[in-house]
């Protein structure tokens, strides 16, 4: 399993913690943002193929932000893909 750490961009939140065995993930943390909205987001991404959580969160707006915390964890997420 390896840990990786993404410093977030234009969001509320500040930094997201992934966990990933291979390319399942396995645990994610966010630092600061909507608490409870991002703990179910983070409930729901668990066991689920990296890349199909990509696919489906990736290009997700807040408001009039051009990202948003879904569209950070999708940033993440291929950022620590692309380490492995």
């Amino acid at each position: 399993m390896s840990n990786y750490k993404y410093k977030t961009r234009g969001t509320c939140s500040s930094m997201i913690e992934t966990e990933l065995d291979g390319d399942t993930i396995v645990s994610v943390k966010f630092y600061g943002g909507c608490d409870g909205n991002l703990k179910g987001i983070s409930k729901l991404v668990v066991g689920m193929n990296a890349q199909d959580v990509i696919g489906l969160l990736e290009g997700t707006k807040c408001g009039f932000k051009n990202t948003s915390c879904p569209d950070q964890l999708a940033k993440a997420l291929k950022q620590a893909l692309n380490k492995e």
